[in-house]
């Protein structure tokens, strides 16, 4: 018999929204770990606001909102807030009920003016590397730096020089292109009147330089975790960044024994930068450079070639980050916005990679 359709007739139905969610989702772990972790740092939340007024909407909701921006690649927060309206799955990682409002996306824009004056995005980032050490998922001897840049909100048509507040004229086409003929530009007279802390760089021979960011990245070697996090301006070298990283992880008081790295990071200082923390820089080497520290007493032992090999891994961080997290071009301006943008994405990428890692139900 043929079964027929009722237009919705009913009036009241009685469940919660975590019924509609299967038990084996792996946003059922994140929910778990990202809440354990808020609420690790319930204090550093508490300061972002007075003690007494108005209840404003929780934090711990719009940070969650960032981790379900960057899992499911949803283009903004006003984009998410729509969703909200009739998508069960966010209501409930959201702890939303079926009958209390959802959110405006000015909501999220105040509590990133918050963020952007504090170190909050840091600590929800460690908090959750802080659990990924506690189950074990987490190494603190092997790893491997690597970066990589970051198309800024800025295009080079918002170039200007320092020196003057007015651009070279526009061109004949029509197209809005600035002639630039005869002009040449570089970081050192130009910049960005959309993003001035943005700079012109190239990713490599051959290509156009557009306004960018550098992002560095320290892996864990183990199981390919997001171990930290930098962003610095697009001209910064390399192996510079990754020292600051090497840094961050000795006043956390990492031991590291083995760092592994492209030929980019074949540089006489950041190896000896290596030696002097008791590091082994397992470096990518350059045929016919000699780098003093890394020679044949390094590269013939087999954890040498070990490092070489996981180092690919990173590249996995970094497109996961561009592709999912929305960070091939950011949206937002400022370093220290697109700074936390990353952090909050990467937060996401670890989340999701500890819930494969531990296919644990957690209800």
């Amino acid at each position: 018999m043929r079964g027929r359709v009722d237009v919705q007739d009913g009036m009241f139905f009685y469940f919660r929204p975590q019924d509609r969610v299967p038990t084996d989702h792996p946003l059922r772990q994140i929910k778990a770990r990202a809440d354990a972790a808020l609420r690790a740092i319930g204090a550093e939340l508490d300061a972002l606001y007075a003690s007494g007024g108005r209840p404003s909407i929780a934090p711990e909701r719009l940070l969650k909102g960032q981790l379900l921006i960057a899992l499911y690649s949803i283009r903004s927060d006003r984009a998410l807030c729509e969703q909200l309206d009739y998508n069960l799955l966010y209501r409930w990682f959201l702890d939303l009920t079926l009958d209390e409002p959802g959110l405006d996306q000015s909501n999220f824009s105040r509590l990133r003016a918050r963020l952007v004056d504090t170190d909050v995005g840091h600590r929800f980032f460690n908090a959750v590397l802080s659990q990924a050490r506690a189950e074990g998922l987490l190494s603190t001897e092997h790893f491997t730096v690597d970066g990589t840049l970051i198309e800024a909100l800025a295009s080079v048509k918002s170039l200007r020089r320092k020196d003057s507040a007015d651009g070279p004229p526009p061109g004949a086409d029509g197209s809005g292109m600035r002639d630039w003929k005869g002009e040449r530009r570089s970081n050192a007279t130009h910049e960005s009147s959309t993003d001035p802390e943005a700079r012109l760089m190239r990713k490599g021979n051959g290509q156009p330089a557009k306004l960018s960011y550098g992002a560095h990245v320290l892996m864990d070697n183990r199981h390919g975790l997001c171990a930290a996090l930098a962003l610095t301006e697009a001209t910064l070298a390399e192996h510079r960044a990754a020292d600051r990283l090497l840094a961050q992880a000795r006043r956390r008081r990492w031991r590291i024994k083995t760092v592994g790295a492209d030929k980019g990071y074949c540089v006489r200082e950041f190896i000896a930068g290596c030696r002097r923390r008791g590091i082994a820089p397992h470096v990518a080497r350059i045929e016919g450079r000699r780098t003093p520290g890394l020679d044949a007493r390094t590269t013939r032992h087999t954890g040498y070639a070990v490092s070489q090999r996981k180092r690919k891994r990173v590249e996995e961080i970094f497109g996961w980050l561009k592709t999912y997290g929305g960070l091939r071009k950011t949206r937002f301006v400022g370093r220290v916005r697109v700074e936390l943008h990353a952090l909050l994405a990467a937060t996401a990428y670890n989340l999701l990679r500890m819930a494969k890692l531990a296919p644990k139900v957690i209800r």
